[in-house]
C-alpha cells in the first residue's frame, strides 16, 4: 500500500460524512436506516443514493445543483471516496454523505421508501457473472425495498453488452422503461446526464465509446 494511500485512509477517519460501518453493525439494519432524514441530514428533503460512486463526481456534483436534496455516494474502495469526501469537506456542503460498503447491503442502509432515486453510474459489467451486475433481478429487488413510489433508477454505462443484458431484464420483468438510448452524447438529452462526468466516463469519451443511458421504475 502507498504512503498517499496511508494518509487519504487516516483522514477518511476524520470525515464524519464518510461512514465505515463493519459488518456486524448492519445486522438487522444500520443505525440510521430509516432515520437519515431526520438524524443524519436534519430535513426531510428526498434522498437519492449514486452505487459504486467511485471518486464521487456524479454524488458530489448533483448536491451542487440541488441543495434541497439530500445524496448519499456507496462505495468500497476507501482510496475512491477519499475524493469525493475531501471536496465536501472543503465546499462545507450539508447535503452529502458517503458509505464505504458493498453495494450487496443496501437494503441494509435504508428503510422502506426511504431513497427517491438511483443513479448507478459505470458500474462493473461483470462479463459471466450475471447474477452480480448492478441491474440483475437479485439486485432490483434489493431496490424494490428502498425506493419510495415513482422512484426513479438511472443507468449510464460504457458497456455495450451490459447495456443490453439491462434492458432486457427490465423488459422481461415488465419494469418501465422511460428512456433508453445507446449513444447519449447524440440522444438531444441534456442537463445532469452530461453536464456531470466521472472520471471515467471522460476517458470514454476520449476514446470515443457511445455512452448508453437507462431510466426506469420498478413495478
Amino acid at each position: 500500500m502507498t504512503k498517499r494511500k496511508l494518509v487519504h485512509f487516516e483522514e477518511n477517519l476524520t470525515f464524519p460524512h464518510l461512514i465505515q460501518p463493519y459488518f456486524n453493525e448492519l445486522s438487522p439494519g444500520y443505525t440510521l436506516q430509516s432515520k437519515w432524514g431526520t438524524d443524519f441530514f436534519h430535513n426531510h428533503h428526498p434522498i437519492i443514493i449514486e452505487l459504486g460512486c467511485g471518486k464521487g463526481e456524479y454524488t458530489v456534483g448533483l448536491a451542487q445543483k440541488y441543495p434541497k436534496m439530500n445524496f448519499i455516494g456507496i462505495d468500497v474502495k476507501g482510496a475512491r471516496l477519499w475524493r469525493g469526501a475531501r471536496t465536501v469537506h472543503e465546499n462545507e456542503m450539508k447535503n452529502v454523505a458517503f458509505i464505504r460498503q458493498r453495494v450487496d447491503f443496501v437494503e441494509k442502509f435504508f428503510g422502506q421508501g426511504e431513497i427517491s432515486e438511483i443513479w448507478i453510474t459505470f458500474p462493473d459489467p461483470q462479463p459471466g457473472k450475471p447474477n452480480k451486475r448492478l441491474t440483475s433481478t437479485r439486485f432490483l429487488d434489493k431496490y424494490k425495498k428502498i425506493l419510495g413510489p415513482d422512484g426513479l433508477i438511472h443507468l449510464k454505462t460504457d458497456d455495450q453488452d451490459f447495456f443490453r443484458y439491462s434492458r432486457k431484464i427490465l423488459l422481461e420483468h415488465n419494469h418501465k422503461v422511460l428512456f433508453d438510448t445507446d449513444d447519449l452524447y447524440h440522444s438531444g438529452y441534456t442537463d445532469d446526464l452530461i453536464s456531470i462526468q466521472t472520471y471515467y466516463e471522460k476517458i470514454w469519451l476520449e476514446q470515443e465509446k457511445k455512452i448508453c443511458y437507462l431510466k426506469f421504475m420498478l413495478r
